[in-house]
């Protein structure tokens, strides 16, 4: 039995980028069968091929991070370098950079020297401000574009400093919305016949900041700048939501979304279903709720947690280590780990 190939099988892609965020990009394409040509500075390569923890000589991040990918280097610093890099953005279908704006121009690699010979090509630029912006040819890294968005203000707990998150977030969600603006620009090229090229100028904070846009009416129309409520979601519909440590010392979390699961989670620590009924009684009564959720759980290990709630419908999740998702079944039966 022959393997079907990869939707994206037949697409061409160029990156004249580095570390994580255009380059994610790439990789998800990659993924899906798109032939990726990864340019890297000859004698150093990549920045991130050196990033983490190594066995044998080899980074293991970069082992994720460039998987199904080819690989060249190129002295684009140097007219020989630079006539190659725009042989293959004439050969591309798309072309991924991440390099200061000034420097794609120096080079004759922006969008309008590289529609003049490719005249169709789709281009994703990422840079830390904006390729249009006053501070277009500033540096930056996805923490500051984390920063930027609004997401570090509101994590973390009411009475202490704001946290980013544990992993690449701001670079992470920029490659992924770079993957899919590419994917909408493959489509008008495919159903207009006027398409004459793509430019995607994708700043780092815009992708985290799409996703909690929400924060923006709130202050335009209530005055209220949300901030930070710990593990609570403080614009969602739910009257339980939190993190509850069990007797066996592990951390278990419990959410609900709808007024049935709210119910169920009542019904847990015997409390009359009337004083939930509502949204506006579950407003009223989530402190007493969460409160004696919490005591329910402290007393009770995780396994007997998880098998009661399982009974009950009430929607709960263990917080995995890496350990857990190698272990658990769900993972092992979606080809996950």
């Amino acid at each position: 039995m022959s393997l079907k190939p990869g939707a994206l099988e037949g697409l061409k892609v160029v990156e004249f980028a580095h570390v994580i965020a255009g380059p994610l990009s790439g990789t998800l394409l990659a993924d899906l069968g798109a032939t990726v040509v990864h340019v890297e500075d000859p004698g150093s390569g990549d920045p991130q091929r050196g990033a983490g923890p190594d066995k044998d000589g080899v980074h293991l991040w970069w082992k994720v991070a460039a998987r199904n990918k080819r690989s060249v280097t190129l002295n684009l610093r140097t007219e020989d370098g630079r006539k190659v890099a725009r042989e293959l953005a004439e050969w591309a279908d798309v072309v991924i950079t991440n390099f200061r704006v000034s420097t794609l121009e120096k080079w004759g690699l922006d969008y309008a020297s590289l529609q003049t010979i490719n005249p169709k090509v789709i281009v994703l630029q990422v840079t830390g401000f904006g390729a249009n912006s006053s501070r277009r040819n500033e540096p930056g890294f996805g923490k500051v574009g984390e920063a930027m968005s609004g997401v570090v203000n509101i994590t973390g707990f009411e009475d202490t400093p704001p946290v980013h998150t544990g992993f690449s977030h701001g670079d992470s969600v920029t490659g992924l919305m770079g993957a899919f603006a590419i994917q909408a620009a493959l489509y008008r090229k495919h159903t207009d016949p006027d398409f004459d090229g793509e430019w995607i100028d994708l700043a780092l904070y815009e992708g985290l900041f799409r996703l909690i846009e929400w924060q923006v009416i709130f202050y335009d129309q209530l005055g209220t700048v949300p901030g930070r409520g710990g593990n609570k979601l403080g614009a969602a519909p739910a009257a339980v939501i939190n993190l509850y440590g069990t007797a066996d010392g592990r951390w278990l979390t419990v959410t609900s979304g709808t007024p049935r699961s709210v119910s169920n989670v009542a019904a847990l620590v015997d409390e009359p279903a009337e004083n939930y009924a509502t949204r506006k009684d579950q407003a009223a009564n989530s402190a007493r709720l969460d409160k004696l959720l919490g005591e329910w759980i402290s007393t009770r290990t995780l396994a007997e947690c998880l098998e009661t709630m399982k009974r009950l419908e009430v929607v709960a999740s263990p917080i995995f280590t890496v350990e857990d998702m190698i272990a658990d079944e769900t993972f092992r039966e979606r080809k996950i780990s």
